[in-house]
């Protein structure tokens, strides 16, 4: 019996696994032909070529100190064996400090080189890599970003995340796990998925874009005095939430907003964003369309042209959310039903309350149940939000008497320390505290564009597997 010797070939593909992973698996080829064989190499690699929409060159920014300081580790040891099989070309610069990223493409990058940026970090890593990338897109097209009416140029590079932070919680809503070897093969393939970003202005001047959470009053709250204690490393998230929720602030301001009348959903409704979503393409056409409006309102702000609304009150917290905002510890998020690329964002108003209430309300985060289901809270999704502050003395939620004492006054007996005397909170833009409270802020649809797809819909196989 004659034997015959095969000639092998290895080619790699990914499955999709449990949770939204991806994974890289393997299929081989045996052929008789050495001839044959590397025809088969030639033509798979060629049409691999032709796929326009896969990057054949990446600008890799590596924060080494963000979350647990894995990520020079998670990218060698994980992220560039996958790259280098793919044939992509990566120049990698590890950061030495806050924002040299960001300098690093606004100022000096040569973009052209490339077919995308990848971050290795947490969500703050995104966030300068996002302010790069906008700000060198706007500096090129000869745009003035402190121009708050101003209609943004698209970034043409698409980002890549690879996930190494404490919460990451833009890899939750893209792609629906902070898995390293998922985001990796995400960029690999060539995934595009658009997203909205929120420019934040005061006045005439520009102060940050946000892709999460702008959140004021309790939020503000937390990362203020959590920046004091950040020899405490994650724990002093816990410790500040602690802190701020026993003191109880409320802050009196106005809020004027641009309603999405003509958006499809509505953030109630349950219908979450995912791979495909009919209410970002159906919004992402229509966003063109212009609209003769009107102001509604108590006081309408100067420069209406829409159907502006005006609210005015005490509030435990004001949020605004461009996507659902989940992670670990809120698997739903802030926002469930929050869209990436609808030209919105979810603006939420937690009205002065009790302190039990606004407990049920944080631990709605938590669980499935409605967080908005509360007399005290309400939701909007909307274009345009402004937030001006009034300026006289805050005082606690549980005082609904009007009284500067309440029944947990003694907890923090001293004003100062509780922040009683505190006119005014401070906004919180995605992690970092902004300079001034009265803000204006506005939605700018698809500004940049993801390697992701937006969460896929699990299959009951790959959900038991």
């Amino acid at each position: 019996m004659r034997l015959t010797s095969f000639l092998t070939d290895v080619f790699l593909y990914v499955e999709r696994a449990r949770q939204h992973r991806w994974r890289c698996s393997d299929i081989t080829f045996h052929c008789t032909s050495e001839v044959l064989a590397q025809q088969w190499v030639q033509t798979i690699n060629e049409q691999l070529f032709l796929l326009s929409s896969r990057p054949k060159s990446l600008l890799v920014y590596i924060n080494p100190y963000g979350g647990k300081q894995r990520g020079q580790r998670i990218y060698e040891r994980i992220v560039a064996p996958l790259f280098a099989r793919a044939s992509i070309f990566t120049d990698v610069i590890v950061t030495e400090g806050a924002n040299h990223a960001r300098d690093h493409l606004k100022m000096e990058a040569n973009l052209q080189k490339y077919g995308g940026v990848v971050c290795v970090g947490g969500d703050g890593m995104f966030s300068e890599i996002v302010h790069g990338l906008v700000s060198r897109t706007q500096t090129d097209s000869g745009l003035d970003q402190n121009q708050p009416e101003q209609n943004l140029v698209p970034c043409s590079l698409r980002i890549g995340i690879i996930p190494a932070g404490s919460t990451d919680c833009i890899c939750y809503a893209t792609v629906g796990t902070n898995d390293p070897v998922t985001s990796a093969l995400h960029i690999i393939v060539g995934d595009s998925q658009p997203m909205d970003v929120c420019s934040v202005h005061h006045n005439k001047t520009f102060l940050r874009y946000s892709v999460s959470l702008l959140g004021y009053g309790f939020y503000g709250d937390v990362l203020t005095d959590s920046e004091r204690k950040r020899w405490m490393g994650p724990a002093r998230y816990d410790l500040s939430g602690f802190k701020t929720f026993l003191n109880h602030q409320y802050y009196e301001g106005t809020v004027s907003f641009l309603p999405a009348d003509d958006s499809l959903g509505n953030p109630r409704d349950k219908l979450q964003c995912r791979s495909g979503c009919h209410v970002c393409q159906h919004q992402g056409q229509n966003l063109a369309e212009t609209k003769a409006c009107k102001v509604v309102g108590e006081k309408p702000p100067k420069d209406s042209s829409c159907l502006w609304r005006v609210i005015q009150g005490k509030f435990l917290a004001i949020n605004a959310a461009c996507m659902s905002c989940a992670c670990p510890r809120s698997p739903e998020g802030l926002s469930p039903a929050a869209h990436l690329a609808d030209g919105t964002t979810d603006l939420i108003l937690v009205r002065k309350c009790s302190r039990f209430h606004f407990l049920r309300h944080l631990i709605r985060h938590t669980n499935k149940e409605d967080q908005f289901d509360h007399t005290f809270v309400e939701v909007h999704r909307v274009r345009r939000f402004r937030f001006e502050p009034n300026h006289h003395w805050a005082g606690t939620g549980e005082d609904l008497s009007g009284s500067s004492k309440g029944r947990m006054s003694q907890i923090c007996p001293a004003p100062p320390a509780c922040g009683y005397g505190s006119l005014q909170s401070s906004w919180t833009c995605d992690g970092e505290v902004l300079p001034h409270v009265a803000i204006q802020v506005s939605v700018h649809s698809r500004l940049i564009k993801l390697f992701a797809r937006g969460i896929e819909e699990q299959s009951w196989f790959e959900d038991n597997v």
